[in-house]
């Protein structure tokens, strides 16, 4: 069966306005056989996909960048792991839990691309970066390099750390539009000294969009002997890579972004010989120096999240790393292309497309971010989020895979008439 057939029978079969993941399975199947830049394209693919999701219609989200609704097929298997979860109550956290968050964790390593003692659940990136910039065994004089457009609770911790120990921290600015990657790593080279302990890179600026060169700016790091992490909040699952590719020694993300996972669970990657230089954020019984389970302890928690990102990861799985990248990429391209040059715009992603995916930066001469983001929300019921920080002054747009060019061309004709 063919594409087209199958869309024509399955919408000739009801299903409820929700794409079941069986279905799911046979529409991917239909377009195995292309390459994903041509599938990125397939308007008729994607909205089928979106059957997938029971969407709000009041706006058009496109602020999925702090947290992605998930697909219906996840959301019905997380209140299902509530239920079993509330249904065999003490008996379960006792007898099940521990060995079943190792189990999704395993799972997460194969996707994400580390060995599995590398890698623990957490409840999101700040809770894995901060972990890892709190637990450094710090001494008076030691620097750590960052940017100014890295996520402001990291930044902060880093201040926290430097009036408790005396860390010194140089801060770099990223260029907007780099000439080469050699640009981006010569200004973090740049910053180091012999006594640069530890620098933090973001694998894409979340207020921007913008891709930076991370395996380059590892490899010239650690020439320095300087160690390397990496915030990945918004790469896991929005753009196709292995953890252990970039070289990296630490990395943390959050699932509820672009692996739509529900709220409350991230990773934290720690290369297997620097785990023990961590001082755990809660202390833990007994550990090997190299067990990563001794920076994993949190407490009681919620455990039906967790259980929940197997779902999540079938799911992905199922759509493909290569179709999601190459979707994610179309979109922001399809928009963009409209009005990145227009002269009452500013434009603040990288002109060159292969330096970001999914997510982009515009504001609109004459307007702040805040009155920029109301009178999209209020005027023409799109929903962004206002970035005002770091010389970035305008609105994030993150759409999904079930977003539409519809969806979009709404935004493109707002922002026209702005003009």
């Amino acid at each position: 069966m063919d594409k087209r057939t199958f869309l024509k029978s399955t919408s000739l079969a009801g299903l409820g306005g929700l794409l079941s993941f069986s279905a799911l399975g046979k529409l991917v199947e239909s377009v195995a056989h292309l390459p994903a830049e041509k599938v990125a394209e397939d308007e008729d693919f994607w909205e089928t996909i979106r059957k997938g999701y029971n969407l709000k219609f009041e706006f058009i989200n496109l602020e999925n960048g702090y947290y992605c609704v998930q697909p219906t097929e996840i959301l019905e298997a997380y209140l299902d792991h509530i239920m079993e979860v509330n249904n065999l109550g003490a008996y379960y956290m006792r007898t099940r839990q521990a060995n079943d968050k190792l189990r999704v964790a395993n799972k997460l390593a194969v996707i994400s691309g580390c060995l599995p003692e590398e890698l623990v659940i957490t409840r999101n990136t700040t809770e894995s970066l901060d972990m890892i910039i709190s637990g450094y065994k710090w001494k008076e004089g030691d620097e750590a390099v960052m940017a100014e457009q890295d996520y402001g609770a990291m930044l902060e911790m880093f201040k926290q750390v430097a009036k408790r120990h005396g860390v010194v921290n140089k801060i770099i600015s990223i260029p907007k539009d780099p000439k080469s990657d050699e640009e981006i790593v010569d200004l973090y080279s740049r910053a180091i000294t012999p006594k640069t302990r530890l620098l933090m890179v973001c694998h894409m600026i979340n207020i921007t969009g913008q891709i930076l060169p991370v395996k380059k700016i590892c490899d010239m790091a650690h020439s320095k002997n300087v160690e390397v992490m990496v915030d990945g909040a918004h790469s896991l699952a929005h753009i196709n890579f292995k953890i252990s590719e970039l070289g990296c020694d630490y990395f943390g993300s959050s699932l509820h972004k672009w692996l739509s996972v529900p709220i409350g669970a991230g990773l934290l990657y720690v290369k297997k010989e620097n785990i023990g230089k961590i001082w755990p954020l809660l202390a833990e019984g007994e550990r090997k120096e190299d067990d990563i389970s001794r920076l994993n302890h949190t407490g009681t928690h919620p455990p039906a999240t967790d259980l929940s990102i197997l779902n999540a990861i079938q799911y992905f799985l199922k759509i493909g790393a290569d179709r999601k990248e190459a979707r994610l990429r179309y979109l922001q391209n399809y928009w963009t292309a409209k009005v990145r040059t227009l002269p009452h715009i500013i434009y603040n992603t990288p002109m060159d497309t292969a330096r970001s995916c999914g997510i982009a930066n515009i504001g609109v001469k004459g307007k702040t971010p805040g009155d920029l983001a109301d009178v999209l929300l209020k005027k023409y019921k799109i929903y962004t989020v206002a970035i005002d920080n770091a010389g970035v002054k305008g609105v994030r747009i993150t759409p999904n895979i079930y977003t539409t060019t519809a969806d979009l061309d709404a935004l493109v004709d707002a922002l026209k008439e702005m003009g």
